[in-house]
C-alpha cells in the first residue's frame, strides 16, 4: 500500500512538472513567435512616431524663440531711442556749431528737418516707421545715410572679429580640455595662470605694447590702417579686404591686408582665448565626472571618440553661450583697439558719433549691436535645441 502511495505521489509530482514544462515551452515558443512576427511594424511605427515627435518639439521650440526675438527687437528699438534722447547735451549745437546754434532761424530749420520739434512719442513713431522701410536716417556728421556708413564700418570690424573668435575658440577649447585632463598637475597650473593673465590685461594696453614692440621697435608688422598707402582696395563684394582680394585674385592686396590684420586680431584673441580656456576647463571638468563618461571609458572606446561624442557634446551648451557673448563683445567693444591701430571700424564710427552727439548715428550703432546680440542669442538657443533634446522639451 505504501509502495502504491509512493508511486502515485511520484507520478502526481512528475506529471505536473512535465505538463508545466511543456506548457511553458509552448508559451515561450508562442512569445518568441509573437515577438518575431509582430514587433517589426510596431517598432518601426514607434520609431517613426518618436522621430516625428522630436521634430515637432524642435519646430515648436524654434517658433517660440522666434516670437521671443520679435518682442525683444521691439523692446530694443524703444530702449535705444529712449537712452539716446536722454543723453545730456544739445545735439543741435553739436551738429551746427556754436555760431550757427546762436541763430534761432537756423536752429528752427534744423529741428524741423530732422523732426526734433515734435514730441518724443511722435519722434519714436517716425523712427519706427523709418526702420520698417530699413531707413536709419542721415548722419549729421557725415551727411550720408547711416546705413551706408555702417556698411563701410561693419565689414572692417567683422574682419578682425571673425579672425579673433575663430582662433580663440580653437585654442580655448584645446587648452581648456588639456588643462581639465591634467587637473592639479603643473600643466594645469600654468595654463590657468596664463589664461588669468590674458583676462586681466586691458586690451588697450596690450594693443599699445604690441604696436610699439612689433611695429615701432622690431618693424615686423605694418603700421595702422587696413592697407599700406599706395595699395588699392579690392573691388567691394563683402567689404572685408582679405575675402574681396581673394575673390578678385589680387594676391598682393590679400597679403598686405592679412599683414595688417595680424596685430588687431592677436590683441583681441589674447583676451578671448583666456576667457574661453577657463570656461572650457570648468565645463569639461563637470562632464568628466558624469557616469556616462565613465561608462564610455569602461567599454574601451577610443579616447578621441569619448572626448568628441561624450565629453565635448556634454560641455557644448555652456561653451556655446560663452562663445556667443564673446563674439558679441568683439563686435561692440573694439573702440580703443580700433583707435590705436587706426582701424576704420564700428568702434571708431561709434566713438565719433557719440563725441559729436550724432543721435541718428548713435541709434543706428546701438540698434545694430543689439541686433547682433539678438541674432547670436537666437542661434545659440537653436543650437541648444539641436545639441540637447532636454532643452526643447523644457526639462
Amino acid at each position: 500500500m505504501s509502495h502504491m502511495d509512493d508511486a502515485a505521489t511520484a507520478s502526481f509530482a512528475a506529471g505536473p512538472v512535465t505538463d508545466l514544462a511543456g506548457s511553458g515551452g509552448q508559451v515561450a515558443d508562442a512569445a518568441e513567435a509573437s515577438s518575431a512576427a509582430r514587433p517589426v511594424s510596431d517598432v518601426a511605427g514607434s520609431s517613426g512616431r518618436g522621430t516625428r515627435r522630436s521634430h515637432g518639439q524642435l519646430w515648436r521650440y524654434i517658433g517660440k524663440r522666434l516670437l521671443i526675438a520679435v518682442g525683444l527687437l521691439f523692446g530694443m528699438t524703444l530702449v535705444t531711442f529712449s537712452l539716446t534722447n536722454l543723453v545730456p547735451g544739445d545735439p543741435v549745437a553739436a551738429a551746427l556749431g556754436q555760431r550757427a546754434a546762436d541763430n534761432p532761424e537756423t536752429v528752427a530749420r534744423f529741428r524741423a528737418e530732422y523732426g526734433l520739434d515734435k514730441s518724443l512719442p511722435a519722434q519714436y513713431a517716425a523712427y519706427v516707421s523709418r526702420l520698417v522701410r530699413l531707413d536709419l536716417g542721415v548722419s549729421w556728421q557725415t551727411h550720408h545715410p547711416v546705413s551706408e556708413d555702417l556698411a563701410k564700418a561693419v565689414p572692417a570690424t567683422m574682419e578682425i572679429a571673425f579672425g579673433a573668435i575663430i582662433c580663440a575658440v580653437i585654442l580655448g577649447i584645446i587648452l581648456g580640455a588639456w588643462s581639465a585632463y591634467r587637473r592639479g598637475r603643473i600643466t594645469d597650473q600654468v595654463l590657468r595662470l596664463v589664461s588669468l593673465v590674458g583676462i586681466s590685461l586691458p586690451t588697450f594696453w596690450t594693443a599699445i605694447v604690441c604696436f610699439y614692440a612689433f611695429y615701432y621697435r622690431l618693424g615686423w608688422a605694418p603700421g595702422s590702417g587696413r592697407l599700406t598707402p599706395g595699395v588699392m582696395a579690392p573691388p567691394k563684394v563683402t567689404g572685408m579686404y582679405t575675402i574681396d582680394a581673394l575673390l578678385a585674385g589680387e594676391w598682393r592686396t590679400f597679403v598686405d591686408a592679412s599683414a595688417h590684420l595680424v596685430l588687431p586680431t592677436l590683441v583681441l584673441t589674447l583676451y578671448t582665448v583666456g576667457l574661453l580656456t577657463r570656461f572650457s576647463r570648468t565645463s569639461i571638468l563637470e562632464v568628466l565626472d558624469q557616469d556616462y563618461v565613465r561608462a564610455a571609458k569602461a567599454k574601451g572606446l577610443p579616447g578621441r571618440t569619448v572626448f568628441l561624442r561624450y565629453i565635448l557634446r556634454g560641455a557644448a551648451v555652456p561653451i556655446l553661450t560663452m562663445v556667443g557673448l564673446a563674439f558679441g563683445s568683439l563686435l561692440s567693444g573694439t573702440v580703443l583697439v580700433e583707435s590705436i591701430f587706426g582701424w576704420p571700424g564700428l568702434g571708431s564710427y561709434a566713438y565719433q558719433a557719440a563725441s559729436k552727439l550724432d543721435l541718428l548715428a548713435v541709434m543706428g550703432v546701438g540698434l545694430f549691436v543689439g541686433l547682433v546680440y539678438l541674432c547670436i542669442n537666437l542661434l545659440v538657443d537653436l543650437a541648444y535645441g539641436v545639441i540637447d533634446p532636454r532643452v526643447r522639451i523644457g526639462q
